[in-house]
């Protein structure tokens, strides 16, 4: 089972997720690579909502992979190139996790680039694997 952990001792959490996140008796873990916006043909959409969708289906696709799913994920990391580019990542993830019965624990960090100039967001997750 996995459990939000948000107490209602501190702040609340700034957006669409948890402080923390607990985990009872998984079989494993799952953490993927950071994952862009590039779509199988090798086009790079513009803007950080779109490039995130597709961020958020490769790990779709990687947990699956897994025996997994969004469901099972404990904590998100993701790197946008600017503050203007936070609003289309951060829409673009609370669709992703509109179903998600629990919230995971969330980093959003600016950074100052990627590999290709025009990836301007990069996701990463850590999800369980449920038991077997």
């Amino acid at each position: 089972m996995i459990k939000s952990l948000v107490p209602t001792s501190i702040a609340p959490p700034f957006a669409r997720y948890a402080h923390g996140v607990s985990a009872d008796a998984t079989a494993g873990i799952v953490v993927t690579s950071g994952q862009l916006g590039l779509a199988t043909d090798g086009t790079v959409p513009d803007g950080a909502e779109a490039q995130a969708l597709l961020c958020f289906g490769n790990i779709d696709a990687i947990l699956a992979e897994a025996g997994t799913s969004r469901e099972q994920v404990l904590r998100i990391n993701a790197y946008v190139t600017g503050r203007e580019h936070m609003a289309g990542y951060m829409k673009a993830r609370d669709t992703w996790l509109a179903d998600v019965d629990h919230l995971p624990a969330s980093t959003l960090v600016i950074v100052s680039g990627f590999t290709r100039p025009e990836f301007v967001v990069e996701v990463e997750v850590m999800a369980a694997l449920p038991e077997a």
